[in-house]
């Protein structure tokens, strides 16, 4: 059985979890938080989460989990059947997650942990955030799914990033750079979230949230 390590609170983690219950694959949870220790860094060569325990070892970095995933478990993909549409499948992961999520995470501190970011950082980061949004919506099919009529991987890691980037930059600038930037993206957020998987997902990430935050 497969066993994932992370925290519920993470993006990262809730696309790897909501692949996991997608697919139907049978797997267990433990809360582990980023950690530098020599336990942690064996199984994670930086000591980030998640990653996964499998028959044949530890996995990290979600991507590659997603793709171990889709090869190990080929019962209801998530990835199209044609090379070029997978292609474009990962083509679109990579932008949003390289053009988009990581650019939005250093507002991170102060829209969501208190902490203070700089108004500099604040102007790039809307610069180069409303880039990768545009640059999204132009792949993005909307059809209804984001690459098509199938749900897919796409979907999979749109959701848990778009959510996080619509709450950070509303949070900072007060309006939803998603929203502003891909028309349509509503109604297709609540098409992903009528879903009893990402519901589960999304019902333990919030229990997550308050616990952190009490905690605090």
């Amino acid at each position: 059985m497969i066993k994932l390590y992370g925290v519920a609170i993470s993006n990262y983690y809730n696309k790897v979890k909501l692949s996991l219950l997608e697919k139907n694959i049978a797997f267990e949870e433990e809360t582990l938080a980023p950690s530098q220790t020599e336990a942690v860094l064996k199984r994670s060569p930086l000591g980030k989460v998640p990653f996964i325990k499998t028959a044949e070892g530890y996995l990290s970095e979600s991507q590659a989990i997603l793709e171990y995933l889709e090869e190990t478990f080929p019962d209801q993909s998530l990835y199209p059947a044609t090379a070029y549409e997978r292609g474009k499948c990962r083509e679109f992961i990579q932008h949003i997650e390289l053009n988009v999520e990581l650019i939005a995470r250093r507002i991170y501190a102060e829209a969501i942990f208190g902490g203070t970011v700089t108004q500099e950082t604040k102007d790039e980061v809307r610069t180069r955030v409303e880039a990768g949004l545009r640059g999204l919506a132009r792949l993005m099919t909307l059809s209804p799914y984001a690459l098509g009529d199938h749900f897919s991987a796409a979907d999979v890691v749109a959701w848990p990033h778009l959510q996080l980037v619509s709450f950070a930059t509303a949070k900072i600038y007060g309006t939803d750079l998603v929203v502003e930037n891909i028309p349509g993206i509503e109604a297709y957020m609540q098409l992903i979230e009528s879903r009893p998987c990402v519901q589960l997902v999304a019902k333990d990430r919030t229990a997550a949230l308050e616990a952190f935050f009490k905690s605090r």
